[in-house]
């Protein structure tokens, strides 16, 4: 079954520019031009995964990314021409999984789609739950708890998460990150990297992700 992929973006160039590229892909299309439209088409149909404009009409982008987070999980790619680390921080602390910035590369958007649903697919084949002190990880449910709590996090927080708990002891570099979590290589992108940690980090409330300086992350091995 065709996966379906809601486009939010009030421009009908840039629609078309993406719209017809993944629907040669295989993908079902769906199209809004401003948030409210976004949301109601959200509710409409069975949605996969959104493209979503930041600089909206209604309601934009930040508050549409809200609203949905307080529902679904749906994975959320941010589209928009604001790229600053403030503007960047404040679209992964409303839980999106990716952000891509305006001028795009239409085939990097199709490959971070791709990453996307390969990884929802993999954790949907996981059935194992993973222990780590104060902290229980479903792979299956996308569940994290610590120290008995739910914390919500990410899909792009969640399989850096069970990526390092799978790999007690590894060190990652962030080029391994970038290629292991979301697929792909990016000039420029490693600062996403450093967002998805700190982030991560504030929501766990537990110090258990060591920078390792000059090389990348870890989490030691529990017997450590």
């Amino acid at each position: 079954m065709a996966k379906t992929i809601l486009i939010i973006e009030d421009e009908i160039a840039i629609q078309n520019i993406l719209a017809e590229p993944l629907r040669a892909c295989g993908y079902e299309v769906v199209t809004a031009l401003d948030g409210l439209e976004g949301i109601n088409a959200f509710h409409s149909h069975h949605i996969d995964l959104i493209l979503l404009d930041i600089m909206l009409p209604k309601i934009n982008g930040y508050a549409v990314c809200e609203m949905i987070r307080q529902e679904a999980q749906t994975p959320i790619i941010l589209l928009t021409a604001l790229d600053t680390e403030d503007d960047q921080i404040k679209g992964f602390d409303l839980l999106a999984d990716d952000y891509i910035t305006k001028p795009f590369s239409i085939k990097l958007v199709l490959k971070r789609v791709e990453a996307l649903f390969r990884r929802t697919e993999a954790a949907d084949m996981d059935t194992d739950t993973l222990r780590y002190k104060e902290l229980q990880i479903s792979a299956k449910q996308r569940q994290v708890i610590v120290s008995g709590a739910e914390v919500i996090l990410t899909q792009s927080e969640f399989d850096i998460l069970l990526l390092f708990l799978k790999n007690q002891g590894r060190v990652f570099t962030r080029d391994e990150l970038l290629n292991l979590v979301w697929g792909y290589e990016f000039i420029g992108e490693e600062k996403s990297v450093n967002f998805h940690i700190m982030n991560l980090r504030k929501k766990l409330g537990v110090d258990y992700i060591e920078t390792v300086r000059g090389v990348g992350y870890k989490i030691a091995k529990e017997n450590q």
